[in-house]
């Protein structure tokens, strides 16, 4: 695998495109070359991100150590992982997210009904009996985008997103799931809310979930949630 393009990401990193569409194999070999960039970097690499098609290496532009020309001492990095990344399996640890699918969460459960033809209690075991792999870290602190949604219950985003969108909530739209770290704006089909902390900045690591992590949802009462809370 070889990338389509490496090229700068501002003046203090570099982007290697893999793909322009969701590929869930393309993805899931990016974790594994993440991983051996992760380990054999040099130390002014900051950070190496991973993204659903892509993957991006963060510079410490005040290092010593940082070469002339970092974009090509990247590339070369790059292509240095790339085979080894080829052999070696993707990260990822297998994590159980309990999910409150009570019409009260599930604020476009209706919607998706709907939509799908499904009812309520077919949308809810479809998404927990599927095996959901988390693509990227990204557009908020700690919201994963997650791969491996049932065919039946892909359907598009709302037409109107939501100003606030609470805290836990698991949404569906297209191929993909989304839990929402805290309270913001979103238009995606909110199924139900889980008790976890997504994202908290004082834990270490910050994230509950991290990319190339394996989820699976369990729906649990109304009870439970309260208690987990």
């Amino acid at each position: 695998m070889q990338p389509l393009r490496i090229e700068p990401l501002g003046d203090a990193a570099v982007f290697a495109e893999f793909a322009r569409t969701l590929d869930l194999r393309i993805n899931e070999a990016l974790q594994a070359i993440a991983a051996a960039l992760r380990e054999r970097a040099p130390p002014w690499v900051r950070d190496v991100v991973p993204s659903l098609g892509g993957l991006a290496m963060h510079f410490d532009l005040d290092h010593a150590e940082l070469p002339q020309a970092p974009l090509q001492a990247a590339s070369d990095l790059l292509q240095d992982c790339l085979k080894a990344a080829v052999r070696a399996r993707a990260p990822g640890r297998k994590v159980e997210l309990p999910v409150c699918y009570d019409a009260e969460f599930g604020l476009d459960l209706g919607e998706v009904v709907a939509q799908t033809g499904l009812n309520a209690a077919e949308i809810v075991r479809r998404h927990a009996a599927s095996e959901h792999r988390v693509l990227m870290v990204g557009f908020a602190p700690g919201q994963p985008y997650i791969g491996g949604l049932d065919a039946r219950l892909a359907v598009p985003r709302l037409a109107t997103p939501r100003t606030r969108v609470p805290a836990g909530s698991i949404a569906i739209a297209n191929a993909q799931t989304v839990v929402y770290p805290f309270e913001i704006a979103g238009g995606w089909n909110v199924l139900g809310r889980t008790p976890l902390r997504v994202f908290d900045p004082q834990r270490e690591p910050p994230s509950l979930l991290a990319p190339g992590d394996r989820v699976r949802f369990v729906p649990i009462a109304r009870a439970e949630y309260e208690r987990l809370k």
